[in-house]
């Protein structure tokens, strides 16, 4: 690789030729404050915020798209500089409403950080504010223009990341706005709730829809019995939204605040995660022996599921028919769990924690029914949870190490796994091995179906004679591109897993705010630890999903297994 030789603030450094001052100044870990800029997604230079001085040059240069070349010379810390930047955060401040206390984003908002950082204490410019009503009639997201300083990086992950295209710039001057097609409300378009705009947002212009609220009430109304699922990636993110480590596995402590909280029991989405390796691999082996359609493909994430309905409805029929873990939860927490202990299921109030901003369109689904019910009631990000923790009051790192409660919280590492791209794929083939050749495998880890590709893909061997062709997709966009080697009739795959999300569940749009790849690389080893350290590590190994199936629900793919654990999906018309 060609290097140039430049020099930032009197340091000398060699970088690559392509790089930006913005990447030389990082490299020698001088802080250079973004707005616009986000390391995973094409640079803008729009908001101005990183100028820098650069010798010889006419004026201040945006250090996020100016090049670098030999011999260059940038100091980033002038008074020209800093006035510069500070000049233009207060622009931005000027139009920009002030309830930052009452703010989701309050404490964790880009704007607000770097008006601090550059030393905001008035704002000099009295500009008109923006007033747009609030687009809130999804279940998902909630989008408030008035809040967006025009930094364009929910298009560009929209559309760079997934392929879906939903917002753009409209207007012009002060009136340019960011929105959907014909400024429609994402209910009216082809969003598919996935959360990545409101991950990438540096304000609290676009959030998750809060339900914390409505989730103490429940807990505080005596009459309920009051339950909560843990997805498997939220125990490897929570402790960011707390303060501890990127990366920290905090599954006890999680148990124990849910606890605190007031949470009547406290269950494991591993559990059913785990039942779904049981009903998808049976599921999959029948479409192998009965001539059923190939690939099958995953159901698992609920923003995928909608992808293609909306974009490619004609494949439908190669989404597998079970539900996602968490609905599967939801449908026997009414019914099974209910009979266990003896209670009315109107009066159990089923509650999950998830990484995803689409669970919450999933559980609001009208098909979504089958215990009799809604069968989860209210979803809430991991980000919500931290919230609802915060706000009891509770020293989350003090906590003691809690377990979850029986027999919905018995899970297995194959079910943890679902957090990270390649999981479901991986736990999958650990049981369907067992269930086809009969014997247990030497090795359950399948390194071929993990890391950070965009699309992966293998051959493994089942059993003598057999061997299933795989793939696996994150990111609607690398989804895109699995679905139109389908139509072309180019896939030779048995199954497919695909994940909306960049890594996975644990890049879900409903974690805590990263801006690095690396962050995302360490939920994921994270989780990976959480199955090395599993007593159990196959689905089929579970005993209380066995002990599910002897006492109710029969067999894999019986008349009460597809009542309650799989539904049918459809084709979604909109803008």
């Amino acid at each position: 690789m060609e290097m140039v030789n430049i020099t930032i603030d009197g340091q000398k450094v060699a970088v690559p030729k392509t790089s930006t001052v913005l990447d030389a100044a990082l490299s020698l870990g001088i802080k250079v404050p973004t707005l616009c800029y986000h390391p995973e997604l094409r640079v803008e230079g729009a908001c101005r915020v990183c100028m820098v001085e650069v010798e010889g040059a006419r004026s201040l240069v945006a250090s996020c798209v100016y090049p670098v070349n030999e011999g260059m010379v940038v100091r980033t810390n002038t008074a020209a500089v800093r006035e510069a930047r500070k000049t233009v955060v207060e622009l931005l401040l000027a139009n920009h409403p002030t309830d930052c206390l009452s703010c989701q984003r309050n404490l964790n908002c880009e704007l607000q950080t770097i008006a601090a950082d550059v030393g905001v204490r008035e704002i000099r410019f009295d500009g008109e504010k923006k007033n747009y009503p609030l687009d809130a009639k999804n279940p998902s997201l909630v989008r408030d223009q008035s809040k967006c300083i025009l930094c364009g990086r929910c298009i560009r992950a929209c559309s760079e990341r997934q392929g879906v295209h939903v917002y753009s710039f409209a207007n012009r001057g002060f009136n340019t706005t960011v929105v959907p097609a014909f400024d429609l409300g994402l209910d009216e378009v082809s969003c598919t709730y996935c959360g990545q705009c409101a991950a990438v947002c540096p304000t609290g212009a676009i959030v998750e829809k809060d339900d914390t609220e409505a989730v103490w009430a429940a807990i505080n109304d005596s009459s309920k019995h009051v339950i909560v699922q843990t997805a498997p990636a939220v125990r490897v993110a929570l402790g960011e939204a707390l303060g501890l480590a990127n990366g920290s596995i905090v599954t006890g402590k999680m148990v124990a605040s849910l606890k605190r909280l007031g949470f009547d029991k406290v269950f494991d989405t591993n559990f059913s995660a785990d039942l779904t390796i049981w009903e998808e691999g049976s599921e999959l082996i029948d479409r192998l022996t009965n001539g059923g359609k190939l690939p099958m493909i995953t159901s698992c994430s609920p923003g995928w599921v909608n992808y293609i309905e909306l974009k490619y409805p004609d494949l439908l029929d190669h989404l597998s028919t079970a539900k996602s873990p968490q609905q599967m939860f939801g449908a026997l927490a009414k019914t099974y769990y209910a009979e266990k202990v003896g209670i009315d299921p109107k009066d159990i109030v089923s509650v999950s924690i998830m990484p995803c901003t689409a669970k919450k369109a999933e559980a609001a689904r009208p098909e979504m029914n089958s215990s009799g019910y809604q069968d989860v009631d209210y979803v809430l990000t991991t980000r919500e949870l931290g919230r609802m923790i915060r706000e009891a009051g509770i020293t989350f790192n003090n906590l003691p190490e809690t377990e979850f409660d029986a027999p919905l919280g018995v899970g297995s590492g194959a079910g943890v796994i679902f957090g990270a791209t390649g999981g479901v794929m991986e736990a999958a083939l650990r049981t369907v091995a067992k269930m086809v050749s009969g014997k247990e495998l030497d090795n359950i880890e399948f390194e071929a179906v993990r890391g950070m590709n965009g699309i992966k893909e293998a051959s493994v061997p089942l059993k003598e004679g057999l061997t299933a062709k795989v793939a696996i997709a994150h990111t609607l966009a690398n989804a895109r591109v699995i679905l139109e080697k389908i139509r072309a009739g180019e896939a030779d795959y048995h199954f497919i897993e695909i994940m909306a999300c960049p890594g996975g569940c644990s890049g879900g749009g409903g974690q805590p705010i990263i801006t690095s790849a690396e962050h995302r690389q360490k939920r994921i080893d994270a989780i990976y630890e959480c199955d090395k350290c599993s007593e159990l590590r196959k689905s089929h190994d579970n005993p209380a999903v066995k002990e599910l199936y002897d006492t109710y629900l029969g067999k894999p793919l019986g008349e009460k297994s597809h009542h309650l654990l799989h539904t049918h999906y459809h084709p979604q018309k909109k803008c």
